[in-house]
């Protein structure tokens, strides 16, 4: 065995969910599942927007991945029964598309959103989805009687525009958002979409963003991207 020789002073971090280490981790007695479940959680880390998603193809680029199975004959087919096993764990879903596997972690939204890119309510550029995995579509959330109960009138433009936002975000985000917007005192769409946009960029916590709303100025959030619903 060859010593490692220690981490270096500066070096970048991925964080693991604690429901990994303390109740998966004690489950998993496969190392390439173990391993491939490690490498499918730092690539979607360092994935941007929304849903998070890595391709077969990436993982199979990735030399460091891809060394762990060179005993096999051809690599790719050690990879690929190492999904598998994640998949059949279900710590992993895995999406058929026309260009390959998809992969994604197994969360609520992740499985709303696997749902809507195979009924195509939601499209991936470039990609046609063929059939899912270990996916359960949830009962739809009444957002547009959420957003007139606790929002404000619903008016045929705000209608459409919710139609494009539940396009994309997951219906409970977008309860939990409005929720949120209410406690904020912060009722505008504008608001409820900079709220959407923070947790696809920076990730939810006990359905809360990762640093302290409360210590945010809800008027920083009606501009940028989504100018277009300030003072709505």
């Amino acid at each position: 065995m060859k010593a490692f020789s220690g981490f270096p002073a500066k070096m970048s971090f991925t964080p693991v969910p604690n429901a990994f280490i303390n109740n998966l981790l004690p489950q998993i007695d496969d190392i390439g599942e173990l391993k491939v479940t490690l490498h499918v959680i730092e690539a979607l880390y360092a994935k941007k927007g929304f849903p998070q998603y890595v391709a077969f193809s990436e993982l199979a680029a990735n030399a460091s991945l891809i060394s762990n199975f060179k005993e096999r004959e051809v690599p790719a087919d050690g990879l690929k029964e190492a999904l598998q096993k994640a998949v059949a764990r279900q710590t992993i879903l895995e999406l058929e598309t026309d260009k390959g596997a998809l992969y994604l972690l197994n969360t609520e939204a992740n499985r709303q959103a696997a749902g809507k890119i195979k009924s195509g309510v939601i499209k991936i550029k470039g990609i046609a989805a063929a059939e899912t995995a270990a996916v359960n579509i949830p009962e739809d959330i009444n957002v547009f009687g959420l957003y007139e109960e606790n929002i404000g009138m619903l008016t045929p433009m705000v209608a459409e525009e919710l139609k494009d936002i539940i396009k994309i975000f997951p219906e409970d985000w977008i309860a939990d958002a409005i929720k949120e917007a209410v406690k904020q005192n912060a009722r505008k769409l504008s608001y409820i979409v900079a709220i959407l946009e923070r947790w696809a960029k920076e990730g939810r916590s006990d359905g809360a963003y990762r640093r302290d709303i409360q210590k945010d100025d809800p008027q920083k959030y009606t501009g940028g991207k989504y100018g277009r619903y300030v003072q709505r």
